[in-house]
């Protein structure tokens, strides 16, 4: 399986982070799964392929050309591609992978789950997507996401689209067994009675 892992390209975050991502990356090669990342040497994106790499996993590695300078791009990548645009590089990371992880980053990490979560749910893919909720990292999005149910912003569908983890082996356990389903796109929204 070829799973993509989003997460930050920061080391200033809390090393907890940094050793939790780069464990999830050594499970990942242990069993014999392909990481497709987005080639960053730092934070957790540069973690999780530290931890791959240390255990002699197949690495993929997407970014734009222009983030080929001196330590930002991950040196031991089995495959580097490179883009030219931001938007092409997460294109090809949805195509390159069989699943998704999102471990603790910031607005680049967002952005890459909120356009890979609304394909999920207009059925461009039916790819397991599981957060890697590490130290209640994403406490509070959970709370935003329930509270976007709760006011009829979305329906209770949404809560299908993906999965919370705190433990790595749980989280890939369930990318294992993941089984697709078909969405009902229309079970994600709010449908007012009028509009029946």
């Amino acid at each position: 399986m070829k799973i993509c892992v989003y997460g930050a390209a920061s080391n200033k975050i809390d090393k907890l982070y940094i050793e939790q991502v780069e464990i999830l990356g050594q499970k990942i090669a242990q069993r014999k799964h392909t990481l497709v990342f987005g080639g960053g040497a730092n934070g957790c994106m540069g973690a999780v392929a530290r931890g791959a790499h240390k255990c002699g996993g197949e690495i993929i590695g997407i970014a734009p050309t222009f983030f080929n300078v001196d330590g930002v791009l991950f040196e031991n990548c089995t495959k580097l591609i490179g883009t030219q645009t931001m938007r092409e590089r997460k294109q090809l990371l949805e195509e390159n992978a069989d699943a998704f992880v999102i471990t603790p980053g910031g607005i680049g990490t967002m952005d890459e789950f909120f356009e890979i979560v609304t394909l999920k749910q207009l059925s461009r893919h039916k790819k397991a997507l599981a957060f890697y909720n590490i130290n209640g990292y994403y406490d509070e999005l959970i709370k935003m996401l329930e509270k976007m149910v709760k006011e009829n912003f979305a329906g209770e569908k949404l809560y299908e689209l993906y999965e919370f983890f705190d433990n790595a082996d749980e989280l890939l356990c369930y990318l294992e067994s993941y089984k697709e389903s078909d969405i009902d796109v229309s079970a994600l929204r709010y449908v007012n009675v009028e509009e029946k």
